[in-house]
């Protein structure tokens, strides 16, 4: 069969033999598990933290440097989608189940347990919200929008494979063709994996917790499973449809269901206090964010805890997510320059984060603050459930969501098997059905082990353990960019008229 590459006959050895491990000896797998996520939150939090840190500055350098009218593509290409639209792609990139999980339970979480001062105040209440947009803003795009914009300009302009160890040919060479390619393309897979089997235990869980909630279906282990199982054909079948039917479809399904349930949350909860909330604490986010960018709490064993726990597990997650994430921004990309494209993937998408936050864990945080109703008692899945329970209309827009979530899984699911196809066959950007499919089996397979393995936790782990190499590949890929960018700069002079 053609496609059979070094890179995926390596990859899917590793992830089968992973899967088997977690399979036959699932206790002996949580048990390495916690003590790799110990070692590494406790080893180098603060090397994720400067990290995301550095892709943030480097990302606005780019914006105010003379490399900000370097064309992703070449100079005669325009670029293939209107601005609105080219919004809207970004806008539906920045979205997932993530946001669904998290969107009342986090803000409300940091509300509950602050990271610094008292709980359960009004204080905790802005606190809460300004700390989710950290997580959820300008670091993450910043980390996005670096590597979208590497994948963008070899992709386009270099006519390079759509593979993150082409974006390290500056630095490396034409070794990147070889043993040290092959190397940083299977660290990019196993970070795509992990990050994407994030997703989808978070999403079978609260699938789960949903359908408790509407149907009185039992919470536990079995039916998530079934969950995964249930997804995992679907997604499948829409993966073998091709780009261009199943995962266009079913975004756009995606994007009329998160704005119909975004917008009646507006509507039916406290309108005029999220508003309000949304424009005091995202301008306390922008004031606040070198300091809360960096903090570690070295001195606090407590503090220091909640940050690994939250922002430093949220760095890694981005990171891991990068090449995923990237290679779709990049694709709908072609023709922008660095300038307005870093510009518009750091401000587009970080607005629409920060809103949906204000909007689903203002109404929690209004509901358990200003309402007493006991919001930050609920668990992370069920959080969502039960603020919808105390709104107008409630039940439907339990359904909704549980859509939602559904459709968000499959096209999460079904885009990360194309770019793991992508990533395993030189940048073939249609990778058979077949390994589409063995791709799309071992994600659900994965995802089902780590869960088995320790839950949550077991998921971070896999994310912080794989985001660690990731994140010194795209360190070099910075450097790369700018060694790059600067022979670009130099094309551009004119050459001194003679006399």
């Amino acid at each position: 069969m053609k496609n059979l590459t070094i890179t995926y006959k390596i990859s899917v050895v590793i992830a089968l033999i992973f899967v088997l491990w977690g399979t036959f000896f699932p206790d002996h797998l949580g048990s390495i598990m916690t003590t790799a996520q110990t070692f590494f939150l406790n080893s180098f939090g603060w090397f994720y933290n400067l990290a995301a840190s550095f892709f943030l500055l480097f990302a606005l350098f780019l914006i105010f440097s003379k490399y900000g009218r370097i064309k992703l593509g070449k100079d005669t290409d325009k670029p293939e989608f209107s601005r609105p639209t080219w919004f809207a792609m970004l806008f539906s990139a920045g979205m997932g189940i993530g946001l669904l999980f998290y969107g009342v339970s986090e803000p409300v979480s940091h509300y509950a347990a602050p990271p610094v001062g008292e709980g359960g105040t009004r204080e905790s209440a802005l606190l809460a919200l300004r700390y989710t947009y950290l997580h959820w803003g300008f670091h993450a795009w910043a980390i996005y929008a670096v590597v979208a914009m590497a994948l963008a300009y070899f992709k386009f302009r270099k006519d390079a494979p759509g593979l993150m160890s082409a974006t390290l040919q500056p630095v490396l060479g034409d070794r990147v063709k070889g043993p040290i390619g092959y190397t940083i393309d299977i660290i990019a897979v196993f970070a795509t994996l992990f990050g994407v089997c994030a997703s989808l235990g978070l999403g079978s869980q609260q699938i789960n917790a949903g359908l408790s909630y509407l149907v009185g279906i039992p919470v536990n282990f079995g039916i998530q499973v079934t969950i995964i199982a249930i997804i995992t054909v679907l997604f499948i079948l829409s993966a073998s449809t091709g780009i261009k039917r199943g995962i266009k479809y079913l975004s756009n399904a995606n994007m009329v269901l998160a704005t119909i349930l975004l917008l009646a949350m507006v509507i039916l909860g406290p309108t005029l206090f999220i508003l309000n909330l949304f424009t005091h604490t995202f301008g306390e986010y922008i004031q606040n964010l070198p300091q809360m960018g960096m903090r570690i709490f070295p001195l606090d064993a407590d503090r220091a805890a909640w940050t690994q726990g939250w922002t430093i597990f949220y760095w890694a997650w981005w990171i891991s997510w990068s090449p995923f994430v990237g290679m779709f921004i990049a694709r709908v990309s072609k023709g922008r320059t660095v300038r307005e494209f870093t510009v518009a993937v750091l401000i587009v998408p970080t607005i629409v984060c920060a809103f949906w936050f204000a909007v689903f864990g203002g109404t929690g945080i209004h509901l358990d603050l200003l309402q007493g109703v006991d919001v930050a008692g609920q668990s992370l899945e069920t959080g969502l459930f039960f603020v919808f329970e105390h709104l107008p209309l409630g039940g439907l827009l339990s359904i909704v969501t549980v859509l939602l979530i559904s459709t968000f899984f499959i096209t999460s699911a079904d885009s990360a098997t194309f770019v793991l196809g992508m990533q395993t066959t030189e940048g073939d950007i249609d990778p058979s059905n077949l390994i589409k499919i063995t791709w799309g089996l071992i994600l659900s397979a994965s995802a089902i082990v780590l869960m088995a393995s320790g839950g949550l936790n077991a998921l971070q782990t896999a994310i912080i353990v794989s985001a660690f190499p990731l994140t010194i590949i795209l360190l070099v890929m910075s450097v790369g960019i700018v060694k790059i960018f600067k022979t670009e700069v130099k094309g551009y002079k004119k050459p001194k008229k003679t006399v």
